[in-house]
């Protein structure tokens, strides 16, 4: 891990809560208060000079998709490879990733076949793999989901999984930059992401190209293609996907079991995968 040479949230819950969650069952779907993805975990506090700069991934743990379908079982595949030592890189690990979060992604709309993956398999397939607990988070701005993000990562040590071109494309989040150090203060603003783009080095022609990874970039260019999830259509009306339309979705390191939810937690729902369907 590079630390420096290697939350104020929209509601004051969120705040409150971000150092006080406890692993939670991937079997239970209940939703829950959002201040509670972050927890009080192992990890350490430094005093270093800011910019804060944090990233937990190395240039090995890289992993392109091998097709135009498999970008959550690369992502797993990635984030898998930064959480442990020793790069899998194989194309047989991707498609076994790739295949064991589709079938935890829930049904396909009627008259639908699901070919990738969505984000509750995503998530459940993380923690099956021993990846850790993982939480679905949606955010209501682009500034607060990265700052979940960055204390996500500082807090577990682990990296964040975003949801982008509106829910069809999958990119793992190492580290961060940032104006303080999310465990020293809560006062603090993302201004840069550390972002493994699968689909490197294709990009797209609609959204724009893949961010070069180990490159930090501003969190503005995050947002031309991290946007909030849609909003329409069959796929956004699934069983759990409907409290995430219109937000910007993460998959969230996160620890032992969270709180039941509270009313008037404002912008954000964070919600456990189900472990299988």
């Amino acid at each position: 891990m590079h630390v420096q040479s290697r939350l104020r949230l929209v509601a004051p819950l969120v705040l409150a809560s971000l150092l006080a969650i406890g692993t939670a069952s991937p079997a239970s779907a209940r939703p829950v208060a959002v201040g509670a993805v972050i927890a009080e975990a192992p990890a350490r506090v430094a005093d270093l000079a800011r910019p804060f700069r944090m990233n937990l991934a190395q240039a090995s743990d890289f992993v392109p998709q091998v097709n135009f379908v498999q970008c959550v079982g690369a992502s797993i595949q990635m984030m898998l490879n930064i959480e442990r030592p020793g790069a899998d890189r194989t194309s047989r690990t991707q498609r076994r990733l790739q295949t064991l979060a589709r079938a935890r992604s829930g049904p396909a709309p009627d008259g639908f076949v699901r070919q990738g993956a969505g984000i509750r398999g995503w998530a459940a397939a993380l923690g099956i793999e021993g990846g850790g607990p993982y939480r679905i988070v949606g955010a209501d701005s682009l500034a607060e989901a990265m700052r979940i993000a960055a204390a996500a990562i500082r807090t577990w040590n682990r990296p964040v999984g975003l949801l982008v071109w509106r829910g069809r494309h999958a990119w793992v989040m190492s580290g961060f930059v940032a104006t303080e150090d999310p465990l020293a203060t809560t006062d603090f603003r993302v201004t840069r992401a550390y972002i493994l783009d699968p689909l490197y080095p294709h990009g797209s022609s609609i959204w724009g190209p893949s961010p070069q990874p180990g490159a930090a970039i501003p969190v503005a260019t995050v947002g031309r293609q991290f946007v909030r999830r849609r909003t329409d259509g069959p796929w956004s009306s699934l069983p759990g996907m409907v409290q995430l339309a219109g937000t910007f979705a993460l998959v969230v390191p996160s620890g032992p079991d969270l709180p039941a939810p509270q009313a008037g937690s404002g912008a954000l729902l964070a919600f456990v995968p189900p472990a299988a369907g």
